[in-house]
């Protein structure tokens, strides 16, 4: 029997290989996929696929399409969550073989292959978890597989390509950035007509997506373009420096850069493949000027360093030889690292470790009530699919905004005794009673009991009277209308209280009381006059400035619409 494995594995051919590892690869991420908890973005993602859209707030829609999928194969589990993403990781590696595979490629071919793909550290990771990459990964390799049609004039290539370029848009922005290097490698394409009509096809599929964007005032572009920006802090840059330096394979680090300084493509696919590295890497490198750059935002990168690595050590003995061993080495940690994931012998507190007694211990406390979490958009996602009870949460000023301000799950507890998430108080702190318990996952939640929950996160601020730039000292007088959307009336002045926001970036935030006191009747309105100075300290700074009703051990976000402003030194 043995001997007979062994001599079918001999004859394969090199698609054979290939095919063989990656169904091996596709089981481990399936085992992997149905008993790792959930991480907090993939939560996130399961909560966008109750209610199916052409767009949410940080995200396009092809992410929630797959998990709201794979929750109608395997309902209510992890698997269920992850299922689709496993597939597309085989596909879009087994279409990059055929589009980098040499002609008189063997068996020994298709195995340095999937070595080199297997020993990136970045595609081990993003092939079974339910997050946009995946879906970007499959939807740009089947734009290159298009653009090397295109480029040889096949007949309807410009068709394939629209539809490429907007099932990557569909699947992430970052999209945008393959289409645009990639064109950057082949500048000579953008003198074919064709071109412009595939990316006519793009924007019309797009339409719909537009459409939710244009009815949400736009929320997505405003997040990625401005509302990740924060103050430059070096960390961000050596963060991002020392990141780059793992997260494909710092083993083959050295070769990398070899093999793509030895690289000479002669095609528009491996020109781009080739691009893609040095751009994605360089644009981001840019961007962690400006705000902390997550490292799978650099993961099209891995497309082109698999391709020219394969090139060059295939030619080379000696290499093919390192890349082998290295590679096993290199998977074996990372199979040390699945066996952690899966049963965490270790004991380490992460956000994929001990969800169901965390949660489970915020469900006894809740016992049927609905809970109000603060800040942070996972957890109250990770609450409902590890427990299924009823949970809200609210977006921080101090952080951002995020997908369930576009919910209205806290309107529907309105009336009822609900907990609400604060942050731990001082001992002797009697300002309002709190509770606390510590949870398996090493953290805590606090929380109070509202006996009759009455939100106030729909209250509308609008407001005129504000100059795009102000000096510190100025007297500012405001007319401010209060519309009140709810079924009951509103009362500031007492336990809420009216507060001007100066938010810069992403964490820096200033509030200022305005001493408003009034009542906002029941689905009405009322305008009162607000009149307070530019505090000194806000000097030098751009700002978006708005108001909100702030609830002491209670968090908030601005109600309406926030406007710019810059504060000039004096």
């Amino acid at each position: 029997m043995k001997n007979a494995l062994v001599k079918n594995y001999r004859s394969l051919g090199a698609d054979g290989a290939v095919l063989l590892w990656l169904g091996v690869w596709w089981v481990c991420n399936i085992v992997l996929a149905a008993t790792a908890e959930l991480a907090n973005d993939e939560a996130y993602y399961w909560m966008f696929a109750e209610h199916l859209a052409w767009g949410y707030f940080d995200h396009p829609p092809m992410t929630a399409l797959l998990v709201w999928l794979g929750q109608h194969v395997w309902p209510g589990t992890e698997l269920g969550v992850r299922f689709f993403f496993t597939l597309l990781q085989p596909l879009y590696l087994y279409l990059l073989w055929r589009l980098i595979r040499p002609a008189d490629a063997v068996r020994r071919d298709g195995e340095l292959f999937a070595m080199i793909s297997a020993a990136t550290l970045m595609l081990q990771l993003y092939g079974f978890i339910a997050v946009p990459d995946g879906p970007l990964m499959m939807t740009a390799t089947l734009f290159l597989l298009a653009l090397g049609r295109f480029a040889e004039r096949r007949r309807g290539a410009w068709l394939w390509l629209g539809l490429a370029m907007a099932a990557m848009a569909y699947s992430k922005y970052h999209g945008a950035l393959v289409v645009l290097f990639a064109l950057a490698a082949n500048p000579r394409l953008l003198r074919r007509p064709g071109l412009y009509a595939g990316g006519a096809v793009a924007l019309l599929l797009l339409v719909p997506h537009f459409l939710w964007q244009y009815h949400h005032d736009w929320a997505s572009f405003a997040y990625h373009l401005s509302g990740r920006n924060a103050q430059f802090r070096l960390s961000y840059v050596t963060d991002f420096v020392a990141n780059m330096l793992v997260v494909f394979n710092p083993l083959y680090l050295p070769l990398y850069i070899k093999a793509w300084r030895a690289a000479r493509p002669e095609d528009a696919v491996r020109r781009a493949l080739k691009c893609f590295p040095a751009a994605f890497v360089g644009f981001f490198l840019l961007s962690a000027f400006r705000g902390y750059v997550q490292p799978q935002w650099v993961i099209v990168a891995a497309l082109g360093l698999v391709c020219v690595l394969f090139d060059y050590a295939r030619r080379h003995p000696r290499t093919r030889r390192y890349v082998m061993r290295a590679g096993w080495v290199v998977v074996a940690l990372m199979a040390l690292v699945r066996i952690e994931m899966m049963f965490n012998p270790l004991g380490i507190r992460f956000e994929v470790f001990d969800n169901k007694a965390s949660y489970g211990a915020i469900a006894r406390e809740a016992d049927g009530r609905p809970v109000i979490f603060r800040g942070s958009y996972a957890v109250a996602a990770k609450y409902r699919f590890y427990t299924g009870g009823e949970a809200y949460c609210q977006p921080n000023i101090g952080y951002r905004t995020h997908q369930w301000q576009f919910r209205d799950d806290d309107s529907r507890f309105a009336g009822r005794e609900v907990l609400v998430e604060t942050p731990r108080r001082e001992p002797g702190d009697t300002l309002f009673r709190t509770q606390s318990i510590a949870l398996a996952n090493g953290r805590g939640f606090t929380w109070l009991v509202d006996p009759d929950f009455r939100p106030v996160r729909l209250v509308d601020a609008a407001f005129a009277g504000l100059p795009e730039q102000v000096v510190p000292g100025q007297e500012l007088r405001m007319r401010v209308r209060l519309a009140n959307p709810y079924d009951y009336e509103v009362e500031i002045g007492g336990e809420t209280e009216l507060v001007m926001v100066w938010k810069h970036g992403r964490f820096e935030v200033e509030e200022i009381p305005t001493g408003v006191r009034c009542t906002i009747p029941a689905r009405s309105e009322t305008e009162t006059e607000v009149t307070l100075r530019v505090p000194e300290r806000l000097a030098g700074k751009e700002y978006a400035a708005g108001f909100a009703l702030r609830r002491e051990g209670r968090t908030h976000w601005f109600n309406g619409k926030p406007l710019r402003t810059e504060v000039l030194k004096p």
